[in-house]
């Protein structure tokens, strides 16, 4: 028993927590959750709402959170010893969901409660619940033959190994590779925060001269101002081969196996493909659909991409007689065209984001629009020394949610950004249960002459993702299961992309971007040229977003069966949104960790479809002001606290009173004349 897994805890027990509790908590909680489901099942009273649905809701509290610690470790702070447990703990994991989906008898109680949903005087949430339970059962192979569920365990358990291989490989290969750079002729065109970060790089791998690694923040400002043509090439490729060096960490198997058993999957089940059997419990409901969506913005946004493509090559050609962009000139030639049309450029503008401003701003606009207030706080355990700890409460005091922040990459932390949860909201027996929510970024790291100063990318991305831990903190619904972020795929990127627009408006920026050495904000000409440069290149950005999303569809569309060559299949499904020559050494499918690791399969094209939502969304907000307390408390009573407790349009609807308005990204995106 002193194992901090199996004890009550209330915040996660990080600092009493050995790599060798895992398994022991894990394995223990399983059983103990099965023998929660057992009662469930040998109850003799017939089945009811109370003792069959809700029970099954109930279960498995103590397991889901030892899980999520587990796995926010292992996407935030691994190692070998944590991979190797994974690969041990996610079968288990499996094969306990398997047991739970396809057992008869409960399934049979379900059944029952559900065939009397209308005569049973439930709430909307009520309604909901048994909805998705009923749900969760039938489309997860409860309906088949015996012979046939032992195929769907085997296929599950192959995934669910395969993804986290997969995940491995990316991370492995992210920190195997560095561009070691000893003459300081090729540091040329790098900003001096840039380089004094290298060389601290360097001095931690005991290396002389600058290190650049494939983390974003080291490979982003290299490939934005690095001169050296040949080093952005070889960094470029470098990037772009994760996965693809047909090596120990090489993917293509692994793509290639999770598409066809993802397939396979969704045929046993009696679904055309993956696509088919993800989006029936999506907005976007059909493949058809999405297709249709995509290929709608594809016709708008092409034109536009094309003519910026071709501006910028003939720029490339004016400056350095270059004659082909390829993909290492993108981003260089883009910021030098940006700082020519705008005379504006990150470096000009990270001095006025400071990471500490830009969290007291994110804070400062959660308190105008939700009455939210942040306190740090120091009495939480934490998994890593580099995370920050808060206390979040309303207005009169009460505690919302414990917030938890980790901002700087390091070896044992994937690329990216995203936001998690240790702990779900949920009202039971009268008592509201705050969430626990975490935001893990990968930010620019203090250097010993300068404070953690982000790009204005980093600073719409602390936006997002912090928009998402609003979804999860502001949540109050009464099922975990249906609480915050749980919501369709597609629905769940409207809280965090709404939140990025703030970024644009001088209101906001006003309220935290100062100078970090002299305490000036910053100058309204600033503000306008961020404004103005809003839209650069935004047909070339909707491009590239939306040849992920087709390459998403291409994967899980159809059958992939018949794929042999991983490179060859992704080159075809770029065919449409080809601007720059193909790189033979790079595949991004063997590193597309959104589809082939995260929940984002059949899913990719959820961001354009929530920007159409955040766009219209915004222009209220924008028509009665952005911190007008009306829109904000609609938004935060229809969106923010509801999670899956109703269906989404109908939440969108009764916060913004029609259905979105696809031309408001069109023309925020300068896309519509």
């Amino acid at each position: 028993m002193n194992n901090p897994l199996l004890q009550p805890f209330n915040t996660a027990p990080f600092s009493k927590i050995k790599n060798e509790h895992f398994l022991p908590a894990i394995s223990k909680l399983i059983a103990e959750t099965k023998a929660e489901i057992d009662e469930i099942t040998s109850n003799s009273e017939a089945p009811t709402f109370k003792n069959t649905v809700e029970a099954l809701e109930n279960t498995g509290e103590q397991l889901d959170r030892a899980t999520s610690i587990f796995f926010n470790l292992n996407s935030a702070e691994t190692n070998d010893e944590i991979q190797k447990i994974a690969q041990e703990v996610s079968p288990m994991l499996t094969g306990f969901s398997n047991d739970m989906l396809l057992n008869e008898t409960l399934f049979e109680r379900i059944k029952t409660v559900y065939n009397q949903k209308y005569s049973l005087n439930l709430s909307e949430e009520q309604h909901m619940l048994l909805d998705k339970k009923y749900k969760a059962f039938s489309r997860n192979g409860a309906n088949l033959s015996e012979e046939k569920k032992t195929q769907l365990r085997k296929i599950d358990t192959d995934l669910s190994k395969l993804k986290l291989t997969f995940g491995e490989n990316v991370l492995a290969e992210t920190n195997k590779f560095e561009l070691h750079i000893t003459n300081e002729k090729d540091l040329s065109g790098l900003p001096e925060g840039v380089i004094e970060a290298a060389a601290q790089t360097a001095e931690e791998k005991g290396k002389e001269g600058w290190v650049f690694t494939l983390d974003y923040p080291s490979y982003v400002p290299f490939m934005t101002y690095a001169d050296n043509r040949e080093l952005r090439k070889k960094l470029a490729i470098a990037f772009g081969a994760k996965g693809f060096h047909n090596d120990a960490l090489d993917n293509q198997q692994n793509v290639l196996q999770i598409a066809n058993l993802r397939h396979q999957r969704a045929n046993l089940l009696g679904y055309n493909s993956h696509a088919h059997f993800v989006l029936e419990e999506r907005m976007a409901e059909t493949p058809e659909k999405v297709k249709s969506f995509l290929n709608e913005l594809l016709e708008k946004a092409k034109p536009a991409a094309q003519k910026e493509f071709d501006e910028l090559t003939a720029f490339a050609k004016e400056l350095d007689g270059i004659d082909h962009l390829e993909k290492w000139d993108g981003a260089y030639y883009s910021e030098k065209l940006k700082q020519k049309l705008f005379n504006l450029d990150d470096e000009k503008l990270k001095p006025y984001f400071e990471l500490k401003n830009v969290i007291n701003g994110v804070f400062t606009v959660a308190e105008k629009l939700y009455g939210l207030h942040f306190e740090e706080v120091q009495n939480i355990d934490k998994y890593h020394a580099d995370v920050k700890t808060y206390e979040v409460k309303d207005d009169e005091g009460e505690l919302v949610a414990i917030f938890y922040a980790d901002f700087h990459p390091r070896a044992g932390k994937r690329n990216g950004a995203w936001m998690t949860s240790y702990k779900p909201q949920q009202i039971r027996d009268g008592k509201n249960e705050r969430p626990h929510i975490s935001i893990v970024c990968n930010f620019t790291k203090p250097t010993a002459s300068k404070p953690s100063l982000l790009t204005f990318n980093e600073v719409t991305t602390l936006f997002h993702e912090f928009g998402h831990a609003l979804h999860g903190m502001l949540a109050n619904t009464h099922y975990p299961s249906l609480s915050g972020t749980s919501v369709y795929w597609d629905f769940v990127e409207l809280p965090s992309q709404i939140l990025e627009n703030w970024c644009y408006e001088k209101e906001t920026l006003e309220l935290f971007a100062t100078h970090y050495k002299t305490g000036e904000v910053i100058p309204m000409e600033y503000v306008e040229k961020i404004k103005e440069s809003a839209t650069f290149l935004e047909g070339m950005a909707t491009l590239r977003q939306l040849s992920f999303g087709m390459l998403d569809m291409a994967w899980h569309g159809s059958d992939p069966s018949g794929i042999k060559d991983v490179k060859a299949f992704e080159v075809a499904a770029f065919d449409d949104t080809q601007l720059y020559p193909d790189v033979k050494e790079n595949c991004m499918s063997t590193s597309f960790s959104h589809i082939f690791q995260g929940g984002y399969s059949a899913g990719y094209y959820s961001y354009k479809w929530a920007e159409v939502l955040d766009a219209d969304a915004f222009a209220l907000f924008k028509q009665e002001g952005i911190f007008n307390k009306k829109v904000a408390d609609r938004f935060k009573g229809f969106v923010l606290s509801q999670g899956g407790t109703m269906d989404p349009m109908e939440l969108y609807i009764k916060f913004r009173g029609q259905k979105p308005d696809p031309e408001a990204l069109l023309k925020r995106a300068g896309l519509l004349q």
